[in-house]
């Protein structure tokens, strides 16, 4: 009579059971099963069956693989038991990593790969001769230890590659629990370091650990409950169900515990590959030890190469001796000793409220080391040191930005966009406010409300108590207000329109405030992503402040308006008057009859054609209408600009089917990813901007002919699109786009907006 299945539906169901505590139960039913399905094998005398990797370390989570090794004694033979015990676990849909040998054959597979190597660590008895697996665990121990260096050498080349190809669990969007940075795989290959040399882990990092892994495994059990399967790359439609399943408020919650999770083991890891690097740095050559440099920075300071240490007389009663090693170990590009940091949170004290001015100087010193403070600011946060100097950090620490626009959690990318600003002193007048004002511009993130309002809110008590005085609270109270205005205006509105420019004086009224503000724009931007700083949108952002800082400094705003859009060549192709079509490098040109819709029916095109616009700008003057479109990408390549022209053509002339092609090719089109919160359809109407037409700024998930749609509706309406201004974030589109009514005019009857906003959310909502 064979074996009954596996059965652990009663396990999956129990949800009291998470985490450690499942693994623990699965682990041990699975070893009851095979158990059975040894004793029914009858294997000769002088076999077991051993649990390694996971399985052995009693991991099991509902999508693992079970890893087992069929261990005998030399000149057994285990041919036939082996198939009978391999079958039965095939048919019963167990996903089975196995091999079968004597001791020293798997002892000799460990030694030429470093999986297996790993893999017999965690050999323990699940069926038979306990000896055997006693002898295969020792010898898998002993050849690891005596192969330390080797081995260790390629786990550190295997981590390197690992991380490079999976990214880090604390920053990414839907991170990989397992082999990303900070995950489940980097845990595992701190204790097999452990296993290979003497313990290089402190006890308050192995209690970190410990919590950190536990985390990341209660989420891994609940996303292999809830996809049926091994899934490790937590996604973000499965991140709400999977915070339910833990009984958390919502995803944003789930997410910083990941993210806390991650940070934890991926900073425990990097402090064990300090010291492991210097322990064989100091067993190494003498010349290899000569490079170690030992030398007093300060009293009580000492640099040792590049780590930072407190000597036994350091003053640990000054209350700024955090600072002090903070700044040291940034501008020598090192890092403080984590016994030097716990004896520092150890005798930590709040600085006196305002700080002495020392202490400000210091902070500044620390920010301008630019990127090399990053991880030194990321210890100091590790052990609270951080959060007693500024205590608004503490909502904002780990907080998920869950948006493909953003790369790092809130905390994270202050401190980026702070070490952005470094490199960017030398074009303000006052860098210290730069530094201060780009470390807190998003602190309100970490706080219900709007997150610039908060900010401000809170920068009128961190800048007093940081000793600003109220003149220079008030420029980074501005900063904080203002941190998005120069990259809205600059990507949202016509810059050739007088009013936008005037706009942008009266709000900042400050030449100094403004060359802040550009310099904090560059750092934002660049330290939010990739999308997020472009050459257009650098150039766009340095327009608007050189016509800006005109007019603050007298000049008359007629001096510096028109002439980028339409440029001269374009000028020229409205003045012929001929309809004009032409499709060069990533930049679509079209001239043609003004008349609503033109603008609608050439994006309709692009979006038939795959081609995602970067950016469209539209003119119209004397009954000709000019509309440029910039291409950012094409599925399948370079953009087939033959057959855009031929079906611009057509399109103008009303002979294709634009919207049942458009249709067709949404239902075949790989949708976008959305972020975890897409933007809510959103119609916005300026009338103060331009004295001459109507701003209409409209936010909306991307998807497959989105502007096609938008534009569309104001055709239905008869709006004439004189100025456009497209552009994408993340995952989501904010177009601004200026308009007049039939008659040439501005849009202010109440009604005809709601109609207006009516229709654009209706054709933003159509599913073709």
């Amino acid at each position: 009579m064979g074996v009954p299945p596996l059965d652990v539906t009663d396990l999956l169901d129990d949800r009291t059971l998470r985490g450690p505590a499942f693994c623990e139960a699965l682990t041990a039913r699975v070893d009851e099963y095979l158990a059975e399905v040894f004793a029914a094998a009858e294997p000769p005398a002088g076999t077991a069956l051993a649990a390694v990797g996971g399985y052995g370390r009693r991991e099991q989570c509902p999508g693992s693989d079970v890893d087992v090794v069929l261990v005998h004694a030399p000149g057994v033979d285990v041919a036939e038991a082996a198939q009978a015990i391999w079958y039965p676990l095939w048919d019963a849909g167990l996903k089975l990593g196995h091999q079968v040998g004597t001791v020293d054959q798997l002892l000799e597979v460990s030694g030429e790969a470093i999986e297996t190597a790993t893999s017999l660590l965690a050999a323990r008895t699940v069926a038979g001769d306990p000896d055997l697996v006693e002898r295969l665990a020792t010898g898998a121990l002993d050849r690891w230890q005596a192969r330390s260096r080797r081995h260790l050498d390629q786990l550190q080349a295997s981590v390197a590659e690992r991380h490079a190809r999976h990214g880090e669990v604390a920053f990414l969007l839907e991170p990989d629990l397992k082999e990303a940075r900070g995950g489940l795989r980097d845990v595992h290959s701190l204790l097999w370091v452990e296993q290979a040399t003497v313990p290089i882990l402190r006890e308050a990092e192995s209690a970190g650990l410990a919590a950190a892994f536990e985390t990341l495994l209660a989420v891994r059990v609940e996303l292999h409950r809830l996809t049926g399967k091994r899934s490790d790359q937590l996604l973000l439609e499965l991140q709400d169900d999977v915070a339910a399943a833990l009984d958390l408020p919502d995803a944003d919650v789930l997410m910083a515990e990941v993210s806390a999770a991650g940070r934890t083991i991926a900073w425990t890891g990097e402090g064990a590959a300090r010291r492991t690097r210097r322990a064989a740095r100091r067993r190494g050559p003498a010349r290899a030890l000569a490079g170690i440099r030992r030398r007093e920075l300060a009293p009580g300071l000492v640099l040792d190469d590049d780590r930072l240490a407190l000597t036994d007389d350091a003053e640990l009663d000054d209350p700024l001796l955090a600072l002090r090693c903070a700044v040291a170990a940034a501008r020598h590009g090192g890092y403080i000793q984590r016994g030097s940091l716990e004896r520092l949170a150890d005798h930590a004290v709040p600085l006196p409220d305002p700080w002495p001015d020392e202490a400000r100087d210091l902070f500044v010193d620390l920010l301008a080391a630019g990127p090399a403070a990053v991880p030194v600011i990321e210890d100091l946060d590790h052990v609270g040191l951080f959060v007693l100097l500024v205590p608004e950090w503490e909502p904002c620490r780990s907080r998920p930005q869950r948006n493909a626009y953003h790369r790092f959690t809130v905390d994270r990318h202050l401190m980026e966009t702070a070490a952005e600003a470094s490199r960017l002193v030398d074009r303000v007048d006052r860098p210290d406010l730069l530094l201060v004002g780009a470390l807190f511009h998003d602190i309100g993130k970490g706080y219900p409300g709007d997150h610039t309002e908060v900010g401000v809110e809170l920068l009128r008590t961190i800048g007093p108590r940081m000793g600003f005085d109220p003149d220079d609270v008030d420029l980074l109270v501005a900063m904080c207000e203002h941190h998005l205005l120069l990259p809205d205006v600059a990507t949202r509105r016509d810059l050739d329109d007088d009013g936008t420019i005037r706009q942008v004086a009266d709000a900042v009224d400050d030449p100094l405030l403004l060359r802040l503000l550009a310099a904090l724009t560059e750092a934002d931007s660049i330290a939010t992503g990739p999308s997020a700083w472009s050459t257009w949108k650098a150039s766009l952002v340095r327009e608007l402040v050189e016509r800006t800082s005109h007019v603050l400094g007298g000049g008359d705003v007629g001096d510096v308006v028109g002439g980028s859009f339409p440029d001269a060549a374009q000028q020229a192709l409205l003045d012929e008057g001929a309809f004009t079509v032409t499709g060069d490098g990533d930049t679509l040109t079209v001239v043609a009859a003004d008349r609503p819709g033109t603008f609608s029916r050439v994006a309709g095109v692009l979006a038939l054609n795959g081609a995602d616009v970067a950016e469209a700008s539209a003119h119209s003057e004397h009954g000709r209408a000019l509309s440029v479109f910039r291409v950012g990408s094409v599925l399948g390549g370079s953009p087939d600009w033959p057959r855009i022209e031929d079906q611009v053509d057509k399109a103008l002339a009303g002979r294709l089917a634009l919207a049942a092609r458009i249709g067709d090719r949404s239902r075949t089109y790989r949708p976008i990813r959305l972020t975890a919160r897409p933007a809510r359809p959103t119609v916005t109407v300026d009338n103060a901007s331009s004295a001459t037409a109507t701003v209409l700024e409209v936010t909306c998930p991307d998807g497959v002919g989105v502007l096609y749609r938008i534009t569309r509706a104001f055709a239905e309406l008869d709006l004439d699109i004189v100025r456009a201004r497209v552009q994408t974030l993340g995952s989501d589109v904010i177009d601004a786009f200026y308009v007049r009514d039939s008659f040439g005019a501005k849009v202010t009857d109440p009604d005809h907006l709601a109609e207006i906003e009516l229709s654009v959310l209706r054709w933003v909502a159509v599913d073709f």
